[in-house]
Parts: structure tokens; C-alpha cells; sequence
């Protein structure tokens, strides 16, 4: 339910298309509504009550992230890169690794242990909690920033995968309900890689880098995957039994309001 969300700008779905989405994949439709309605208790999504659901919370954060990794647009870089070093200590594992994760996620690289930096084309955006345990910083360094980059970002390793993904976007062909699956899983696997981006600016990387390569595949491959997907809908629509949409959503925060 997430990933069907998370391929959406902006990120809502009805009711009826999720349940029918989720039945591509096996899951029926009752397991689906039951999906939702967690998801809903959880914060993760919302519900106008009258058969949409939206992002919320932490996976509408991710939205936003996604969508800056999908467009691939960046700010101007003046050669100055962001530092960030970490400042506190004794922090249990669990707090650890969750600003490491956090720091990653704002596409910074570690140089070494508590010493994260990377080129000023994007802004940093710290939560409260990072922030307070950090100090940031800005530098121009006197190595070669290229190569300084390729030692924090596994660029090599990224654009391999972004290779293989650019072949197998071209090689899967969409046709009619069974390939809705493949092309689900595909789609969001393309999504994930993208977010893995460093964004670094042109300047740093290599004239072959796959980045636009791969983002211009997806946007092909991903009109096909929703021209495919809407036509589905509409066949499943016309089958389905004669129940609307408020019905099924009621079902749902039926749900929710029996977990409360």
C-alpha cells in the first residue's frame, strides 16, 4: 500500500484502486481494507472519509524525498561543501544508528567515523534531535573534490545498478494484468535506487554517469506501467460488484475505530 502511494504525486489513492491493486498481488480485499486501516492507526496515512487515502507523517517525508530523487534537479555548487561532525558521545547503538541513518538520508557521505560532508548543490535539513548533537559546517577542500566524492559515495557501485536497471526497464514488457506485478516491483525498485543518489553536481561526476539515463527510462516506463494499470482498473470496475466506494471505505475506518 505504501509503494502504491509513494508512485503518487500527489500521494492519494482511493480506496477502490488500492484493494484492486492489491488484488494483482494476491491479497484480497478484505486483507487490504484491514492493511489500510493500520496504516491509518499507525499515522502513516489519512483518510478523508470519503474513499481517499493520503500519506501522512514520516512516508509523506519520504514522499517529498522521493520526489527530489526522481526529478534529479539540484542547486547551483560553488565548490564550498557541507560538513557535518558529529559532536556528542556515550550515545547508546540505538540512537547511533539512527542519526547515522538520518545523516545518510539527507545525502551526506562519511569520510570517517562521526565526519560526514558533501557538496553544497542541496541543502541539508537536520531533524531537532541530529541537529543538537552535531555541528555543520562549510569548506572548500584542497584535494580534488571529485575524487573526494568518490571516497564517501559508492558512485561506481550505484551506477552499475543504475546500468542494470536502465536494461531491465527496457527489457520488461507491460501487457495486460499479468505483468502488472513485475512491473510494480520494477517500478519500486527503480524508486529505491534513486533515492541512493548523491545528487552530486555534474561537474564531479563522470560525462557517462547513468543518473539521467536512468530517470528518463523510468518516466517511459512508468506512463506505460499507469496507461497498463488504468486500464486494468477500468476492466475490474465494470466487474466488480455493485458496491461504491464509500462503502468500502466505511469497511475501513470500521475497522479502525473497532481497533481503538
Amino acid at each position: 500500500m505504501a509503494s502504491a502511494l509513494l508512485g503518487e504525486s500527489p500521494p492519494t489513492l482511493s480506496v477502490s484502486r488500492l484493494v484492486r491493486l492489491a488484488g494483482v498481488f494476491g491479497i484480497n480485499p478484505n486483507q487490504a481494507r484491514v492493511a489500510l486501516s493500520r496504516m491509518v492507526a499507525r499515522g502513516e496515512v489519512s483518510t478523508d472519509g470519503a474513499g481517499s487515502y493520503t500519506l501522512s507523517g514520516r512516508l509523506l517525508e519520504r514522499a517529498r524525498r522521493q520526489s527530489v530523487s526522481r526529478s534529479g534537479a539540484t542547486g547551483e555548487f560553488d565548490g564550498e561543501f557541507h560538513v557535518v561532525v558529529v559532536t556528542a558521545s556515550g550515545d547508546p547503538a540505538t540512537v547511533r544508528q539512527t542519526r547515522r541513518a538520518a545523516l545518510r538520508t539527507t545525502r551526506l557521505g562519511e569520510l570517517r567515523g562521526d565526519v560526514w560532508l558533501r557538496p553544497g548543490n542541496l541543502e541539508i535539513a537536520l531533524d531537532v534531535e541530529v541537529r543538537a548533537s552535531v555541528v555543520v559546517l562549510r569548506a572548500v577542500p584542497e584535494e580534488d573534490p571529485a575524487a573526494l566524492c568518490a571516497s564517501v559515495f559508492d558512485l561506481l557501485g550505484w551506477a552499475r545498478r543504475a546500468i542494470e536497471l536502465v536494461d531491465e526497464l527496457a527489457s520488461t514488457t507491460l501487457e495486460g494484468p499479468a505483468s502488472l506485478a513485475e512491473g510494480f516491483v520494477l517500478n519500486a525498485d527503480v524508486l529505491r535506487h534513486l533515492q541512493r543518489d548523491p545528487l552530486l553536481p555534474a561537474s564531479l561526476l563522470e560525462p557517462a554517469w547513468p543518473g539521467p539515463q536512468l530517470r528518463a527510462s523510468y518516466e517511459e516506463f512508468d506512463a506505460s506501467f499507469r496507461t497498463v494499470l488504468a486500464t486494468v482498473h477500468r476492466s475490474m470496475t465494470a466487474c466488480a460488484p455493485s458496491r461504491d466506494v464509500e462503502d468500502l471505505a466505511g469497511s475501513g475506518l470500521g475497522l479502525v475505530r473497532a481497533r481503538k
